[in-house]
């Protein structure tokens, strides 16, 4: 009874994720479109170059898909653990970022307040719990977290590169043109920093969570040997 129902659980709470992703990303991109002055074209590029936008993108991309794949299989879907810790890694750094840098510059008011909250608060809070309830079954390396630093890195050479050419960075603290270019290098250094050991504590609390859980099963052998 309590592992289907802690399964159940999970499968709610990834819907619940799914729901709310895709609604504050057609809404965020539903309230871009409203407010443009350039192309459809080029807000949707604009739209596009959020690493909050992006990160939230793969959450609402991994849960449909794993989702989809339950409703299709008569078994369910193995996690993809590497996979699904790196998007918790990314969702996670968007919310820690918008609350430390970010949330004090701006006062969004509406719809807009509410897609602000669902995708840097919400959703990073609820992905992480889904994490969570995920660990033990299998062990990841440490030497994964360098692996998940290819995503931010390639995000920070297309903003740098596009800024360049059109002047606009989604961040302030990526913005050569206000802040320089030797700030901005020191701001990536300290988030890569940050992405890098955010990535090691989940990997260390897997690993402690792996071995517990290996262990208890190896007692529950003996005993009933």
């Amino acid at each position: 009874m309590e592992i289907s129902v802690k399964k159940g659980s999970k499968k709610a709470l990834a819907v619940l994720i799914i729901i709310l992703t895709w609604f504050a990303l057609m809404a965020q991109y539903w309230i871009s479109f409203e407010n443009r002055t350039a192309s459809v074209w080029d807000t949707t590029i604009t739209y596009f170059s959020y690493f909050t936008i992006l990160s939230n993108t793969l959450v609402a991309l991994y849960f449909t898909l794993l989702s989809w794949r339950n409703i299709n299989t008569k078994k369910q879907s193995k996690i993809n653990l590497k996979a699904l810790t790196a998007i918790t890694v990314y969702i996670a750094i968007v919310g820690i970022v918008y609350q430390i840098a970010l949330r004090h510059i701006w006062d969004p008011q509406g719809l807009q307040k509410i897609v602000d909250e669902l995708l840097h608060s919400v959703i990073p809070l609820l992905v992480l719990l889904y994490w969570i309830l995920q660990q033990g079954h299998k062990e990841l390396k440490y030497k994964d977290s360098f692996l998940w630093l290819l995503f931010p890195l390639l995000f920070l050479i297309y903003t740098v590169i596009r800024g360049h050419y059109t002047s606009f960075y989604p961040y302030p603290f990526l913005d050569v043109n206000v802040i320089g270019v030797n700030k901005v290098i020191l701001n990536s250094l300290i988030l890569t920093i940050v992405f890098l050991v955010f990535s090691i504590a989940l990997i260390w609390i897997n690993r402690i969570m792996h071995k517990k859980k290996t262990s208890r099963q190896q007692t529950n052998w003996q005993e009933s040997g």
